[in-house]
């Protein structure tokens, strides 16, 4: 009956091992990857122009390839869609994290990239009229 307790009880423990170790596993995958930015002006998005404010981007829970654009409350969501995994170029200062694109005058600049702060690789948004 003993014997019988004791593994009971290892395999209780080795399930709560590994349903912790899972989870940290799912935190630490978006770990760093939640920025809140602040834009003087208007930026664009795919589908979507933001006035000037703070707004919440971050990558969504086991889906690098996607991202959310929130409020800063998080209250409303603002863009949410898929972007590409692109390499922080070499010459691109660790404190820049988003690039824009260009456009033409009078048109709020797109946001091309963001470089979630202190990761190498950043996020490029999918536009539907963009070339590559």
């Amino acid at each position: 009956m003993f014997t019988r307790k004791l593994a009971l009880a290892v395999c209780g423990a080795m399930v709560l091992g590994l349903t912790v170790a899972s989870s940290g596993r799912a935190a630490s995958m978006t770990a760093g990857k939640t920025n809140h930015l602040t834009f003087s002006g208007p930026v664009g998005l795919p589908g979507v122009t933001l006035p000037g404010g703070t707004y919440t981007f971050e990558l969504i829970p086991l889906h690098p390839d996607i991202v959310r654009v929130l409020s800063r409350d998080g209250s409303s969501v603002y863009f949410t869609g898929f972007t590409r995994l692109v390499a922080r170029p070499a010459a691109l200062r660790t404190d820049r994290v988003v690039t824009l694109a260009e456009t033409v005058p009078g048109v709020a600049p797109r946001i091309k990239v963001w470089y979630p702060i202190g990761e190498f690789t950043g996020q490029e948004f999918v536009y539907p009229d963009a070339r590559r």
